[in-house]
């Protein structure tokens, strides 16, 4: 990689930086990014290290603190979003939690969409309050309840779009609006969409927050986070909590997960297409109700997904008629597709969320946000469509 090319890099397409960004090159002119797997580094002096931990000289002091591997990373994610920094975690969660503790304090106040995945409801009504902050949940479709929630002075805001499971689309634009008339971080959990199909820094939002677990992996291999913000975020407040209280990503897990944004844009666009197809072989399949896709026009918010999206994406939900014994018994029949509660991969993959990655909430909660127990969640992965039409038709045959 010459110097020229790192210089020009960000003038580079979406897809040629997916592939080059970032990349340094050792002495040995390697084609892939190298795999520094080491804990610590070595100085040629005292001095030496004394001025990289005082951060008056470039350098790695220790791999919690930052890693070679990782940087590269990093840097690759931010060039994806257009954000002016990134940092690694060692998991999606790790990268939420942070992205809110970094910057939060007693007495301060959390607004959060009530449809969020299970783990980030648990850290915003069992963590959070412990430590003094108040948090507040509102329906993140009704701008009405954003307005009423931001009308006192508010730390962070919390959302994601497409929303997990039910797929609702938020509008980030005037979310962030009115955020930050109340003062507020706006943070944007953009896992569904991938930062392929949807950029949430370009709508307003200061923070985004990936588990790169999913799509960026893509293949179910190695667990890791991301968040991207400004400079002055990652650096002041960001990078201190994580090196600190040590959520870092394995320089392993940072180049399986480099591998897997060169195909990211390929990956995501082909499983947005395919899931388009079978949704709409869905819809007109007996057995199932409340068909949900962003790209279809009876989608509530499908006006607004085409406005902040470049496609719909690779989940679709329904209702498998019967409740949850004829939902359970459909899932077994499935032979193609996998049960599991990852999402994103190459392999299609299918839960129940009510008993699994949301049952935590409660039947009263899951109800208010439309968690039925008939109610499944498809992950569209590289499989050719008509055999995952053909095996979902089999698995939902009730006679």
């Amino acid at each position: 990689m010459t110097k020229n090319f790192n210089d020009r890099v960000e003038s580079l397409r979406p897809r040629t930086r997916m592939v080059h960004g970032g990349t340094k090159r050792s002495k040995f002119g390697e084609t892939s990014e190298a795999l520094y797997i080491t804990s610590g580094y070595v100085y040629s002096t005292p001095e030496e290290a004394e001025a990289r931990f005082k951060e008056e000289a470039e350098g790695f002091t220790y791999s919690r603190f930052g890693n070679p591997t990782v940087s590269v990373f990093e840097e690759r994610m931010a060039l994806m979003d257009g954000a002016e920094a990134a940092w690694a975690t060692a998991s999606g969660m790790a990268a939420v939690f942070a992205s809110l503790m970094c910057q939060l304090k007693a007495g301060d106040r959390v607004v959060a969409a009530r449809a969020l995945f299970g783990s980030c409801r648990y850290i915003l009504e069992e963590i959070l309050p412990k430590f003094g902050i108040d948090v507040i949940l509102v329906d993140g479709t009704d701008l009405n309840q954003w307005e009423n929630a931001l009308g006192s002075n508010t730390s962070c805001v919390l959302v994601e779009s497409p929303s997990n499971p039910r797929l609702e689309i938020l509008n980030l634009k005037k979310i962030c609006d009115l955020s930050h008339n109340a003062g507020a971080q706006v943070i944007v959990d953009n896992v569904f969409a991938t930062p392929i199909l949807q950029r949430p820094l370009e709508f307003g939002a200061d923070i985004v927050v990936y588990s790169a677990t999913k799509h960026i992996d893509g293949q179910g291999r190695v667990l890791g986070g991301a968040v991207l913000g400004t400079s002055e975020f990652c650096h002041d407040l960001l990078q201190p909590f994580i090196r600190n209280t040590g959520p870092s990503m394995s320089p392993f897990n940072a180049w399986i997960l480099l591998k897997g944004i060169e195909t990211l844009e390929l990956r995501v666009n082909a499983q947005s297409a395919a899931a388009s197809k079978i949704a709409d072989f869905l819809a007109d399949l007996p057995g199932i109700e409340n068909l949900v896709y962003p790209g279809r026009p009876d989608h509530p918010q499908y006006d607004l997904m085409k406005v902040q999206m470049d496609a719909p994406g690779s989940l679709i939900c329904f209702d498998v008629i019967g409740g949850k014994i004829q939902a359970f018994e459909a899932l077994k029949r499935l032979e193609v597709i996998s049960i599991s509660n990852n999402l994103g991969d190459s392999k299609s993959l299918i839960t129940h969320p009510a008993t699994t990655t949301h049952q935590r909430l409660g039947q009263e909660e899951r109800e208010k946000l439309g968690i039925s127990d008939s109610m499944v969640r498809l992950s569209v992965g590289l499989e050719d469509p008509e055999d995952l039409c053909e095996d979902l038709e089999r698995a939902l045959k009730t006679s």
